[in-house]
């Protein structure tokens, strides 16, 4: 049976089924740094998830069980950032000397050409061997 992570998810946060007691071999399948850092993206279950950081030498069965009895049954969706937001985000807050929230706003403003520039000029480059040229 395949198992993907929207399936230990939707166990979690609506369906409340254990997908474990359904099937035993499934406790090596369940990817709990990953659920962890999903929960972590709302607020009503960032404190479960901090919770689960604190002890990560835990069964999968007892971080699995744990959020399904413990959480309430809601729909919960936290989008994950892209690799480039990431990028741009890194710059802005290096460019401005702005707090990641501070980055994150003016991400929505600047645009793509005012990003490009800012990227411009924090690239930082090498070491150029110029060929020197002998004045007689």
């Amino acid at each position: 049976m395949s198992i993907d992570l929207k399936d230990w998810l939707n166990s979690i946060n609506m369906t409340k089924e254990n997908l474990i007691d359904e099937d035993p071999d499934l406790v090596g399948k369940y990817p709990p740094f990953i659920v962890n850092k999903c929960l972590s993206g709302q607020t009503d279950s960032l404190m479960f998830a901090n919770e689960m950081n604190k002890y990560p030498q835990l069964d999968n069965k007892l971080q699995y069980d744990f959020y399904l009895n413990s959480l309430r049954k809601r729909k919960r969706f936290s989008p994950w950032l892209r690799k480039d937001k990431v990028e741009n985000i890194a710059a802005i807050r290096e460019y401005y000397g702005f707090s990641t929230e501070k980055a994150e706003q003016a991400l929505n403003i600047l645009t793509t050409e005012q990003i490009n520039f800012i990227h411009g000029k924090l690239e930082k480059g090498g070491t150029q061997r110029c060929s020197s040229t002998k004045r007689e």
